[in-house]
């Protein structure tokens, strides 16, 4: 079905460039390299550009995505650089394991507003007691840039909305920042992000 969110993202990842760029977020990847390697889950993945650059680090990796074409590409990046990544094809509601992650890194995983609170805590179900979530998405204010993320404000967070939406969490950051997005060539530009390191309690 057209106007869904699993066509949207069908139809922007099966273009054939790497859209949002083949290097990790920049975020992402200062955060990760200050941990141990271990087994790290990526919902939300897309292109798979933080997933293979976690499993070059070598980190056990996981990933997921609603979107086929997304899944296509990520495993293509993962073949050009000779490592290998576990990658399903779900919803983020759907996403079950029966294991835990020493790691869970989500960068711009805005889930529609309906389900976003329970699916960020469904997810938080996969992370160990001590591990750590790396996180990255737009805020409320994004919605005066032109660098990329959903038009509609219930999408993007506050740092009230992630206190509520990631319980159990031991922050040692939380902050509202605004940035210099260059990510592919859908995020360029100024943008106001919100970020966070914590670790389950």
């Amino acid at each position: 079905m057209k106007n869904t969110p699993l066509h949207f993202w069908n139809e922007r990842y099966s273009q054939k460039e790497f859209i949002y760029g083949t290097k990790p977020n920049t975020f992402f990847k200062s955060e990760l390299d200050k941990l141990k390697p271990g087994s790290i889950l990526l919902p939300a993945e897309g292109e798979g550009r933080n997933a293979v650059y976690a499993a070059k680090k070598n980190w056990s990796v996981t990933a997921f995505d609603m979107s086929k074409s997304g899944k296509e590409k990520a495993m293509l990046l993962s073949k050009q650089n000779k490592v290998s990544i576990d990658y399903k094809v779900t919803g983020a509601l759907e996403y079950t394991n029966n294991k835990q992650f020493d790691a869970i890194g989500m960068c711009y995983s805005h889930f529609p507003a309906n389900i976003r609170k329970k699916a960020n805590q469904h997810i938080l179900r996969f992370l160990k007691q001590g591990g750590t979530l790396i996180f990255e998405s737009f805020a409320k204010g994004q919605l005066k840039n032109t660098s990329g993320g959903p038009k509609n404000e219930a999408m993007l967070f506050s740092i009230e909305e992630i206190k509520a939406e990631f319980p159990g969490l031991e922050f040692s950051i939380l902050e509202e920042k605004t940035i210099a997005l260059s990510e592919g060539t859908l995020h360029i530009g100024e943008a106001q992000v919100i970020r966070f390191v914590g670790v389950k309690i």
